[in-house]
């Protein structure tokens, strides 16, 4: 296994993290022996950071009972996450802090996150309410090592969020089809340059990248030397970015655990071959065949007077054709509308703004309206109206 250090307090942190998500369920519940046994040969191979939420069902008292089992809690980093978009006042801080402590048998969290917190605004709410006061608090008493968050959203309201305080560390999506979408390589490198560790979510695009690419995507990946599978291959080309410190993998078998750990412990930063690297455009030429919009993220068109995030907007409506509309209509819920201040298609006046700086020369107007169309249906207008007040509780 290889380690990369957090720049911030020295920590050797595993390359590979334990996403512990996706554990398998038997008759409803978490199978506390099958994850106990994937677990525990993550851990004996050098995995270190294992990350949960309290949203996550049975997750974190599935890790607490196996880090009691194997008396091993010394051995490890426990990461997991505030609600905060359920946080209303600040003694739900409280309540939901010591629930996660005695779900997960301990006294402290090693790297404590405010889950999906997207925009800076999302943190000046939180910070109204006195939560920045209350988790320094928590740090200075040991109860809390590192503070930080996990993102979903754009690359300028990532950089605005990490330039809103002074974290500790921050979680993104990235994978080598996210290069230019959400936080992207730009925010990457962004938080990487204030010294900030980067935990890297959805390295396999949620399995898209393992078991979901089309025929003209596998025939690239299969006529490469050497041969490796598309798991191997898509976590690769994260670990060759030096500013990555953890990525995240929710396994749920010991064969996802061997295989995993052994690409851990190959792939060094900037180990991948000039000719290895030119695989990846290939790649992405046959996904994109069902690509909508010739986006390419760049972000001349921001920012929108009205708020639209035009780039993430344009993302997500070429993935609900190329990963599945239903993904896509979760995508776009978390990233532009389940925040304080929305920035969905919708929201687009038509004032033409953006199109006079599109180097693409993209027809803005016209293709929001089709995202609107396609994305912003009677069902998504339910969920939008409902879904904030069911955070709240």
């Amino acid at each position: 296994m290889q380690y990369r250090v957090n720049p911030k307090n020295g920590d050797r942190l595993s390359a590979l993290g334990y996403g512990c998500m996706r554990f398998t369920k038997r008759g409803g519940a978490i199978d506390q022996d099958k994850a106990d046994a994937e677990l525990l040969s993550a851990l004996e191979k050098g995995v270190n950071y294992f990350d949960t939420a309290y949203i996550y069902p049975g997750s974190e008292a599935a890790l607490g009972n196996f880090l009691q089992r194997h008396a091993c809690r010394e051995r490890v980093y426990i990461a997991t996450k505030l609600p905060q978009y359920r946080v209303q006042k600040l003694e739900d801080c409280e309540r939901f802090f010591a629930e996660e402590l005695s779900r997960l048998g301990t006294d402290h969290i090693d790297y404590y996150l405010m889950h999906m917190l997207n925009d800076a605004a999302s943190w000046e709410r939180l910070r109204a309410l006195g939560v920045d006061r209350w988790l320094l608090e928590k740090k200075a008493a040991g109860q809390v090592r590192n503070i930080g968050f996990s993102f979903h959203g754009g690359t300028q309201q990532f950089r605005a969020l990490a330039d809103a305080w002074d974290w500790d560390f921050c979680q993104i999506q990235f994978n080598y089809m996210d290069e230019h979408s959400q936080a992207g390589v730009e925010g990457l490198r962004y938080a990487a340059a204030k010294g900030l560790p980067v935990i890297i979510m959805e390295p396999l695009r949620g399995g898209r990248l393992a078991n979901g690419l089309n025929k003209a995507a596998l025939r690239e990946i299969g006529a490469m030397e050497p041969r490796r599978t598309p798991v191997d291959w898509a976590l690769r080309w994260i670990w060759d970015h030096p500013e990555v410190t953890v990525v995240l993998s929710g396994m749920n078998d010991l064969g996802q655990v061997e295989e995993n750990c052994r690409v851990a412990s190959e792939a060094l930063p900037g180990s991948l071959s000039e000719a290895e690297k030119a695989l990846y455009p290939r790649v992405l030429s046959a996904l994109h065949s069902t690509l909508k919009v010739g986006c390419t993220g760049c972000g001349y068109c921001q920012p929108c007077p009205r708020g639209v995030d035009i780039p993430t907007c344009f993302s997500i409506y070429n993935s609900s054709y190329a990963d599945g509309y239903v993904n896509a209509l979760r995508e776009y819920m978390m990233c532009t509308t389940l925040r304080r201040v929305r920035s969905n298609a919708g929201l687009c006046v038509r004032c033409g703004k953006c199109e006079q700086h599109c180097p693409q020369h993209i027809s803005i107007r016209e293709e929001l309206d089709r995202v609107k169309r396609r994305l912003e249906n009677p069902v998504y207008r339910v969920a939008a109206r409902v879904a904030p007040k069911i955070m709240k509780y």
